[in-house]
């Protein structure tokens, strides 16, 4: 049977030390930070990241180079015959692009999966390519059933300041100053491609029941007779008090499923601001 090296990024909410107890390989994802070069868990933490957040700095991400993956790509093809890729969704960034275009120089040998997850639905894919892998799956059976699974999966956020939206011009100036007077919360969906609207409440209350409610409908209707294949999320951006009590209410609202949990990707925390909380739904193999 092949050997088969699983690679994922900091995106996954996957951390270098959890990455190393799973056995797998994390790409950190790359900051500038008022022009100074960062990386994700490694020379930036998530507190200093929300310090520097909070600060105002110039905050943006960018993608692995090309040089830093296939670097990793090479030293882990000396112990394994194959690799399974899987980054940050397509749809929300082109780092899964870069990966496709550098594996053609690999002979089949690695596979890039675009399977179009973020968060703890990425982190679900690594665990379900893990799963492949023991069961004997080659690297092209474990990427063609991934992407065959990609749009398995929903996330639902709500945000606690309109700035990061209005900065990034999701929502113009007017509607943000406007949003911030009437104490409005946009609910964002990512089903798969890319973060879009979904819902617009008053209090942080109302945004969260729209958040459940709205997994419930989709445990009800997309997810129908997949019940007992589902793990639950809770994702946040730099507020883990608020996370602990949100995750008990989704806990409480789904007893019957297990919850998975981890920080939101400072990636998308860069356009969504400080204090967002997630819940998503994914189906397991």
């Amino acid at each position: 049977m092949k050997k088969i090296a699983i690679v994922t990024d900091s995106n996954s909410g996957i951390t270098q030390e959890k990455g190393k107890k799973m056995g797998i390989s994390v790409l950190s994802t790359p900051f500038f930070i008022n022009g100074e070069l960062f990386f994700e868990d490694i020379t930036l933490t998530q507190e200093e990241f929300y310090k520097r957040l909070k600060e105002d700095a110039d905050i943006s991400t960018s993608q692995p180079s090309p040089g830093n993956i296939m670097d990793l790509w090479d030293e882990l093809l000396k112990e394994n015959d194959e690799i399974v890729h899987i980054p940050i969704s397509s749809g929300l960034s082109s780092s899964c692009e870069t990966a496709m275009s550098l594996a053609l120089d690999y002979d089949g040998k690695v596979q890039v999966v675009n399977n179009q997850r973020v968060s703890v639905t990425q982190e679900q894919s690594v665990l379900d390519a893990l799963k492949l892998r023991e069961e004997g799956k080659s690297a092209q059976e474990i990427k063609e059933i991934l992407e065959a699974e990609k749009f398995e999966s929903t996330i639902y956020i709500t945000v606690d300041t309109l700035k990061y939206l209005k900065k990034g011009g999701r929502i113009t100036p007017a509607a943000a100053a406007l949003g911030t007077v009437l104490n409005l919360k946009p609910v964002l969906q990512i089903q798969g491609e890319k973060l879009d609207a979904f819902s617009k409440v008053r209090g942080w209350k109302a945004a969260k029941r729209t958040m459940l409610n709205a997994i419930d409908a989709d445990i009800k209707n997309r997810f129908a007779g997949k019940e007992d294949q589902l793990v639950l999320g809770m994702a946040y951006s730099g507020n883990p008090e608020e996370a602990a009590e949100w995750k008990k209410e989704i806990q409480e609202h789904f007893p019957q499923y297990e919850i998975m949990e981890a920080p939101l990707s400072l990636s998308v925390a860069c356009h969504i601001g400080m204090g967002s909380l997630a819940v998503t739904c994914t189906k397991k193999l």
